[in-house]
């Protein structure tokens, strides 16, 4: 389906309005799907995000600017998510023994365990949407995306 189908436009677009369209839309169809995927566990896609930065950590804990950093989103809300994360015993948070203003963020087992847990489903999640595209589309679609994210004027 065009997206002027979906959105049921009958005027002309040029392919620059189009893109961003396109971009846009699926970026929500893509979430819709993983929020279904990720919502029997009570996460939001930000918490998973927040799980998956602190798995990649190896035991070593993390402190909430470094999280910030590595965020998808970076207008997340760290403290809040880390919170949120907290009351669910999914990660600890304690003060950094060598500088009393720092915080540091671990994930817990039971962090640990609810991503293993969801890993088969996002791989599914993530081979739902390439199955209609080659190997080397997959790689050209990357290359573009990141092309086209790195304007030097933005």
């Amino acid at each position: 389906m065009t997206i002027e189908e979906v959105i049921k436009s009958t005027v002309k677009m040029d392919n620059a309005k189009k893109v961003i369209l396109n971009i846009m839309y699926t970026q929500n169809v893509i979430q819709d799907h993983f929020n279904e995927l990720i919502r029997p566990y009570d996460l939001s896609g930000e918490q998973y995000n927040v799980l998956r930065i602190l798995r990649g950590q190896k035991g070593n804990p993390a402190n909430m600017c470094m999280i910030q950093e590595r965020m998808l989103a970076k207008t997340s809300n760290t403290t809040r998510l880390v919170d949120k994360l907290l009351l669910k015993d999914y990660v600890t948070r304690n003060v950094c023994p060598g500088n009393r203003r720092k915080i540091e963020v671990a994930i817990t087992q039971k962090g640990l365990d609810v991503l293993k847990e969801l890993d088969p489903k996002v791989d599914e999640h993530e081979r739902l949407f390439a199955e209609n595209i080659s190997k080397e589309e997959l790689e050209l679609l990357n290359i573009l995306l990141e092309k086209y994210r790195t304007n030097k004027q933005i």
